[in-house]
């Protein structure tokens, strides 16, 4: 019994350790939104000599219906040395003509459109960055997703956290104001349980980064063999932002989030894409199988039952305060990331929030049932370590 009762106590004060790592995430990350995203833009600009020259790469494959406006925002940076570099894979694909157009539209606009990608690996998105990569001219290399929007200073603000130690730089990922209870859900995860993990993550030290809006050194990344050395990952922007830290090069976050705004959404989309990342993880980090106890209702159970085995408090009693403080700071942490309240009412937020923590231990376990994953055109099979191969159809 004594030996009972010692595990007992062992595992109460593992309880109220994670009471405390988990709070200071959610103050950490508060905090960090607070000073870092919230400050106002300084209104002094990079002299334009000393600006850089940036290579954006654009990844398009099909067309939604924001496509083409949020393509045509990086026709209209206001920033005096950048290039656009579109690729598509497919020459019968619809973003050709969508790309056509704008470049007929901006013709003064440094941009060219790369057709055909070159396979070097089983990734696609490098495949069809390959051309793109090889043309760039300048310095800093840009990736940038086909769903992001961005605003005419997006690209000053980038340049100006690449300071001279700095090899990366990244923006936290969110999600434009959309239509529809699918669009509330997507937005309340990036502006809540993402950015919680992802920046207590940085501002510990620990290198998280997502490859929707990087801009990193070409230099570094040549060093490192260039884009085809990625090429044998699905996770690319994990092993590119491993390889600049490794030579010893620091990341910094941009003060503008990287803005995602889909045509096309969904709630099986959303979950599906949790679970692709949720397997990559798990591949990639074997810790990522605490991930659970880190979501709100799984983690107030064991701190509840932690206090009631100490305290003799009412576990269920806790549970619901303990989620209930979780929710507002959650709330807190959204206002933070929009910038201000966000478009939709605090009962769909209520109601979105309560959906996306139901469904975080289901799509856990969804990710450890299948090592398989699909992503764009293909099937891959997960390897430990991060690598893949393709499942091609007999």
């Amino acid at each position: 019994m004594a030996l009972v009762e010692f595990v007992m106590q062992g595992l109460a004060v593992l309880g109220f350790l994670l009471f405390v790592v988990l709070w200071l995430m959610h103050f950490m990350s508060i905090i960090y939104v607070r000073l870092h995203l919230c400050k106002k833009r300084s209104e002094v600009k990079q002299p334009f000599v000393q600006t850089a020259g940036v290579s954006l790469l654009k990844p398009l494959k099909g067309v939604d219906s924001n496509l083409i406006s949020n393509l045509e925002t990086f026709f209209t940076l206001d920033y005096p040395k950048y290039e656009l570099l579109m690729c598509v894979q497919d020459q019968d694909d619809p973003a050709v003509d969508v790309c056509k157009k704008l470049l007929g539209k901006y013709p003064n606009v440094d941009a060219r459109l790369f057709i055909g990608g070159k396979k070097v690996g089983i990734n696609p998105k490098i495949n069809n960055l390959m051309p793109g990569y090889e043309g760039a001219k300048y310095g800093l290399v840009w990736i940038c997703d086909s769903g992001i929007r961005v605003k005419a200073d997006t690209l000053t603000d980038l340049t100006n956290q690449m300071t001279e130690k700095v090899g990366l730089v990244h923006g936290l990922p969110y999600v434009a104001d959309r239509q529809g209870f699918a669009a509330t859900l997507e937005q309340v995860y990036f502006g809540t349980s993402h950015p919680r993990s992802y920046i207590s993550a940085n501002v510990t030290g620990i290198k998280c980064v997502t490859g929707m809006s990087c801009l990193m050194r070409k230099d570094v990344l040549d060093q490192a063999g260039g884009l085809v050395a990625f090429a044998q990952y699905i996770a690319e922007d994990y092993f590119m932002a491993k390889a600049i830290a490794d030579r010893g090069w620091k990341f910094s976050m941009a003060t503008q989030v990287a803005l995602q705004n889909s045509g096309s959404y969904s709630i099986g989309q959303f979950q599906s894409r949790l679970i692709r990342w949720t397997k990559l993880r798990i591949n990639m980090l074997p810790g990522t199988v605490l991930e659970p106890i880190s979501e709100c209702f799984l983690a107030s159970l064991i701190i509840g039952w932690a206090a009631h085995h100490v305290f003799r408090w009412d576990m269920m009693v806790f549970f619901m305060c303990h989620c209930l403080a979780w929710f507002l700071a959650d709330y807190v942490q959204l206002t933070g990331v929009q910038g201000g309240p966000p478009s939709f009412s605090k009962l769909d937020f209520a109601v979105a929030w309560f959906i996306r923590e139901s469904m975080a231990v289901q799509i856990f376990l969804s990710a450890l049932w299948d090592p398989t994953i699909s992503w764009r055109t293909g099937r891959y099979r997960l390897r430990c370590g991060g690598t893949a191969e393709e499942i091609l159809d007999v």
